[in-house]
């Protein structure tokens, strides 16, 4: 049995702009919902219902509720009933908000009060505020020289990340109190803000829609395989965890997440993919928690329930929790040590040097497979993430045994991934003969792989051999029978007795023309 499922929302609001030309109210309710795609490469999609109150004319807006990460020119502001055109004359992202580094850098040159030892006020004209502007959002579009010149602007000569104040003659690094600042215009921004200069030839109320793509928001997925004492069915549990740095609360929000490798999207697109609703599924035996559906070519995860994601926030949502899934455990010796300095060897190369592939591995892998089936009780795409796996102790408690990373993985096909490395047992491979005759194009390869288990039990090891001499090759002598994987693997499945060592040996021919 899989329980699966995901989805969010957010609340937004439109203010009269006082100082421009014409003002543009909201519509009477300014708690409206949005809904959220998150993509797993660290980026979003954000739609959200923005009501318009529209005098003829030339109105203003800002629209305050965004985020510090979105794409200025990923916005899309448009009727969804397509009853009105609305025309965007000129539309400003502010993302610099309010705060007492900003304060100060508006008041350099200027005398301003300072509250000392809570009821002394003193003077100080602040010679330098110490305020870096524009730092994260310009290191984006211009890079770290662009951050750079701007620290050496306000901290000229590596000097520390201090204002610089002038009190009674005297200069002095840091403030001499709380700063008392002088009362603010009404552009002030208290949080990042969208500007609009729209046209409309007539008054006119609705709920325009807004989309755009924004950075600081990212899931990703972890499983929990859990195996008991002894044998090989276990359990699966699936985690989205979804962590949100965007500067802004989604309340109550329905999110979708999409899985798979998208190229950055464009904003007409964005806006196509976020009026698309993933079917719910229901099944008999739980209620669902997380829906699944591909879409396009990837796949889309829907929470069935709106849900709040805070700024700064980590959230995590169960959508599979799988019982009596087949996890096979196996021993895997891939005894060819092959490291960089052969990078960009070529046929010949290889060919010719008789050590190539001839260094050692002793260690013996601890792999874990299993069919993402419904045969398996799985059967859902998987979006890649850690998976960790733990076994239960005869006493009853959970022990940690490996974790490793899996990609997009497709229903029915097969996961398998490295754990570890058996303790008891152990592998060594030599090269036994080397004969090559470029004259002939032939080369016969000899080798001998020794295995020695410890344990008390037999064991049984896939013995992985890569053949990488040439393309042409055929096996010309063995002590034991292979399986041929691809057309340059092959693996001899060997079983070892207890506390005891086993031997496979050999040759193989290569030809070429």
């Amino acid at each position: 049995m899989v329980r699966r499922a995901i989805c969010f929302v957010g609340v937004m609001t439109v203010f009269a702009a006082m100082a421009w030309p014409r003002r543009c109210a909201a519509a009477g309710d300014d708690t409206v919902q949005s809904s959220l795609t998150i993509y797993n490469q660290n980026f979003a999609v954000v739609r959200q219902d923005v009501p318009l109150k529209l005098n003829a004319g030339t109105n203003a807006v800002r629209f305050s509720d965004v985020t510090m990460h979105l794409e200025p020119d990923s916005v899309i502001l448009r009727d969804p009933a397509g009853k009105h055109s609305l025309q965007v004359l000129e539309q400003n992202y502010r993302a610099d908000p309010i705060s007492e580094p900003l304060l100060l850098s508006l008041f350099e040159g200027k005398t301003i009060d300072f509250l000392v030892n809570g009821n002394q006020v003193v003077q100080g004209k602040i010679i330098r505020s110490g305020y870096v502007p524009h730092n994260w959002m310009a290191m984006n579009r211009y890079g770290s020289q662009y951050y750079q010149q701007q620290m050496a602007y306000a901290y000229p000569q590596g000097s520390a990340e201090q204002p610089i104040i002038e009190v009674e003659g005297k200069l002095r690094f840091g403030l001499p109190g709380l700063p008392l600042f002088p009362s603010l215009g009404e552009n002030t921004l208290l949080k990042p803000e969208l500007q609009w200069t729209l046209a409309s030839d007539r008054a006119a109320e609705l709920r325009a829609e807004l989309s755009y793509v924004t950075g600081g928001l990212s899931w990703e997925a972890d499983y929990n395989i859990v195996a008991p004492e002894n044998g090989d069915t276990v359990d699966v549990i699936g985690w989205i965890t979804m962590d949100n740095q965007s500067g802004k609360t989604f309340d109550n929000t329905r999110i979708k997440l999409m899985a798979g490798d998208v190229n950055k999207i464009e904003p007409e697109i964005a806006s196509r993919l976020m009026a698309q609703d993933a079917a719910a599924e229901v099944r008999a035996e739980a209620p669902p928690v997380v829906t699944e559906k591909a879409f396009d070519e990837y796949h889309l995860y829907t929470l069935p329930h709106t849900t709040t994601l805070h700024d700064r926030e980590t959230k995590q949502v169960e959508f599979i929790h799988a019982a009596n899934v087949s996890a096979k455990q196996m021993f895997v010796y891939d005894g060819a040590k092959i490291d960089g300095r052969y990078a960009g060897w070529g046929w010949e190369n290889i060919r010719n040097d008789r050590s190539y592939g001839t260094q050692s591995n002793t260690k013996v892998w601890i792999m874990r497979e299993f069919m993402n089936s419904e045969a398996n009780h799985l059967g859902i795409p998987l979006p890649k993430g850690k998976i960790r796996f733990y076994r239960r102790n005869d006493d009853g408690q959970m022990e940690f045994t490996g974790e490793n990373m899996i990609d997009h993985t497709p229903k029915d096909e097969t996961v398998r991934v490295y754990t570890g490395n058996v303790f008891d047992v152990t592998g060594d491979r030599r090269q036994t003969d080397y004969r090559i005759d470029n004259n002939g194009h032939m080369l016969d390869e000899s080798f001998e792989i020794k295995l020695r288990n410890h344990k008390k039990e037999a064991v049984q090891v896939r013995v992985v051999e890569h053949l990488y001499r040439w393309s042409n090759w055929a096996v010309a002598s063995k002590s034991d029978s292979f399986r041929k994987m691809d057309s340059r693997t092959i693996e001899f499945p060997v079983t070892i007795a207890p506390n005891s060592e086993k031997t496979v040996t050999y040759t193989v021919h290569y030809s070429w023309s």
